[in-house]
This record gives C-alpha cells, sequence and structure tokens, in this order.
C-alpha cells in the first residue's frame, strides 16, 4: 500500500468502530457532517490544554451524545462539574441542538498516538533536537505497553536550509495487518523556520480469530474461517 491509507480508516467497522454514529437522509446528511467538523474544531481549539485525542459523536434525533476521550478529565470536570456544563453550553450555542457530554479517561496517554503526536510537536517547538524527541517519547510508549511504534517527522528540522525526513521504529508496527490495533496520530508544529508535521504509529496487539470490539464484525484471519454458502 505504501502507506499511503489511514490506519484508522482502513479497518473501519472491522476492528475499529465509526467516530460518527448516526443516521440521516440525504437533505441532512451534508449539514450533521459539518456540524460534527465544527464540534471537533471547536474542542480542538478552546480544549487543546485538556489531552483530548479523540471526540465521537451520537445522535438521537435532534440530542447530540458528545463522547469526549482525555487525559486529564479533571480539567473538563472543574469542581462540582461546572466546567463541563459550560462546555455544554458552548456546544449548544455552536449547534443550536440539546447536547449531552460524556467525558471518558484515558488511563495510559503514552499509547494514544495522538497525544504522543502533540508531545513530540511540542519537543519540535522547543527546538529540542529531533533524534532525541523521538528516541524519549518512543520508550515511553514501550514502557507503557506498546507493542511497537513509528514516528516520522518532516520540515525544516533544526532549521536546516532543505526539508527532511527524519524516522524513528521501535518494535514492529503491521500496518497492512487488518487484525493488528494501530493507532494513528498527526499532530504539527510551529518553528520560525517553518511548520513540522509529526505522523505517529502505535502498535498495541492483534485481535485472535472471532474477537471483536463494540460489536464490530469478528475478524476473519484466513481462508478457513468462511462460513459455507
Amino acid at each position: 500500500m505504501g502507506q499511503k491509507i489511514h490506519p484508522t480508516g482502513f479497518r473501519i467497522a472491522i476492528t475499529e468502530p465509526w467516530r460518527s454514529r448516526w443516521y440521516a437522509n440525504k437533505r441532512d446528511f451534508a449539514k450533521n457532517l459539518i456540524e460534527d467538523q465544527k464540534i471537533r474544531r471547536f474542542i480542538k481549539k478552546e480544549w487543546a490544554f485538556a489531552a483530548i485525542p479523540r471526540v465521537e459523536i451520537e445522535r438521537a434525533g435532534e440530542l447530540i451524545t458528545v463522547f469526549v476521550h482525555t487525559a486529564r478529565p479533571g480539567v473538563l470536570i472543574g469542581k462540582k462539574g461546572t466546567k463541563v456544563d459550560e462546555f455544554r453550553q458552548e456546544l449548544e450555542k455552536l449547534t443550536s441542538k440539546p447536547v449531552r457530554m460524556k467525558i471518558i479517561e484515558i488511563h495510559r496517554p503514552e499509547v494514544e498516538a495522538t497525544l504522543v503526536a502533540e508531545a513530540v510537536a511540542e519537543q519540535l517547538g522547543k527546538r529540542i533536537n529531533y533524534r532525541r524527541a523521538l528516541k524519549k517519547v518512543a520508550d515511553a510508549s514501550m514502557a507503557a505497553g506498546a507493542k511497537g511504534i513509528k514516528i516520522r517527522v518532516a520540515g525544516r528540522l533544526q532549521g536546516a536550509e532543505m526539508s527532511r525526513i527524519g524516522n524513528f521504529r521501535k518494535g514492529r508496527v503491521p500496518c497492512s495487518t487488518l487484525r493488528a490495533q494501530i493507532d494513528y496520530g498527526f499532530a504539527m508544529a510551529h518553528t520560525k523556520s517553518g511548520a513540522l508535521g509529526c505522523k505517529v504509529w502505535i502498535f498495541k496487539g492483534e485481535f485472535g480469530p472471532g474477537e471483536t470490539t463494540n460489536g464490530l464484525l469478528p475478524v476473519r484471519t484466513s481462508a478457513n474461517d468462511r462460513p459455507n454458502a
């Protein structure tokens, strides 16, 4: 495949759940899709400090349920839930619809690819040597239980005149294996020399024959697993 396909999109409805779960007719589909993007961009912009790698959205009629995965739930919830109520009210103003919030805590942020990519981007923004930054976050991910990690940074690294690509890999990352649980994340660092892109792939393990997550389809590992016609 040449690593050109998004690892999450490649596994949707096989080992990965949909990030937006709702049904709409032709008239409302585009409107709901744009609304989902507005919600995600708003959360990413206003709550970037809360370490939010993933936002999932469900709809039931006019009610919108937003699942926010965060490594810092206390920052979002606030004292006696005041901040999460303000957060919900801001989303209701944005969408003009009733919104319900659900905060889901991430216990191991070191194996969340988006958070790892943001950590690398933050260090690159501070002009830390990129090789040292990549090795540091990779070691932390492997110590937290990752089976493998691959990191790629690109741009004018360390202020070089020409852009280049820096890679770091540890363990195995089978991107072409559908039963492999691959987490993918991207972040961008803005420096005096220009923008630097950071991509992260983290391999968390494989699903066995017939195993599934969140009610998704079972993973078939060979032609022998196919049911008889």
